[in-house]
């Protein structure tokens, strides 16, 4: 979890370690020509990233120019991908264990090789109650309902695939999604996420260019927030690393608008009273 960490710090932290200094074969001759020591130059090999040009007539070459049998050993066994690796560590890489900063992802697969796209989420203070006149009527035994509202009438992410792969990632250190003072300042001192079954996984319906979804309801047993279980729609999760979970709706779903809601608050008896739903929505559509 500390390396992740450590990897997720310095993404977000800048443009620093992805731009360092690239070794090369220039690079490790101009280290012999100021005199640098063996120890020093396969020091630096391993410490960064590294292009070298190693065919046969080049490592003659170089040894020709006063590398040593060492530094030529350390040259040929760096990791031939490091470079690569290195500028992979980005948001839209579709590697799904490459470090990236905190959030929901959906997996693009079209065109391939794909792409992690970031699902920005959506906050929904509005609500929108129903069947008011119901509740009224029947002295409290009918319902009440609770609707979070997000504007627009489309999400921003939309899906080509049916069932697509979702990404969920946690950084309890450094992380914007699972911990922090802007996760904090949102939900409430001590609030931390770490896994996917605390999110629930709805449909909205689209009406006056908005999207809406059931969140609660009340009546003259009580009261219930959150999203009631036959709203619900079922997914499953894998754990790939620490902090990291593949999201995969159970079964394909329709054309229509979705969203992966967490924390419904203001709900019950605050909401009899007007108060406010305010939830987290990391929302997608599904193409038709």
């Amino acid at each position: 979890m500390r390396k992740i960490g450590l990897w997720l710090g310095l993404l977000i932290s800048g443009p620093s370690f992805a731009a360092s200094e690239i070794v090369t074969n220039d690079t490790v001759l101009k280290l012999i020509s100021a005199g640098m020591t063996e120890d020093v130059i396969i020091a630096k090999i391993k410490a960064s990233p590294t292009k070298f040009d190693l065919d046969t007539d080049k490592i003659i070459s170089l040894k020709k120019s006063g590398v040593s049998g060492p530094v030529l050993a350390a040259m040929i066994g760096a990791p031939s991908t490091n470079v690569t690796n290195i500028a992979a560590l980005s948001a839209d890489s579709p590697d799904p264990l490459v470090p990236r900063p905190s959030g929901v992802y959906m997996l693009e697969t079209d065109p391939a090789p794909g792409k992690m796209v970031r699902i920005d989420p959506t906050t929904s203070n509005q609500t929108k109650t129903g069947n008011f006149l119901g509740y009224a009527l029947t002295g409290g035994i009918a319902s009440v309902s609770f609707k979070a509202v997000i504007p627009n009438d489309r999400a921003r992410v939309v899906a080509k695939a049916p069932q697509p792969n979702f990404y969920f990632y946690f950084d309890q250190a450094n992380g914007s999604l699972s911990s922090g003072a802007g996760f904090n300042a949102f939900f409430g001192p001590g609030a931390a996420v770490t896994s996917p079954s605390e999110f629930s996984l709805v449909r909205f319906e689209t009406k006056n260019g908005r999207r809406e979804a059931k969140v609660g309801k009340f009546n003259i047993g009580g009261a219930k927030s959150g999203v009631m279980d036959k709203d619900r729609i079922a997914f499953q999760y894998d754990q790939l690393a620490p902090g990291v979970f593949k999201v995969s709706p159970a079964a394909t779903l329709s054309p229509g608008e979705y969203g992966f809601l967490y924390s419904v608050s203001g709900g019950g008896m605050g909401m009899a009273s007007g108060g406010n739903i305010m939830a987290r929505v990391f929302d997608f559509s599904i193409e038709k």
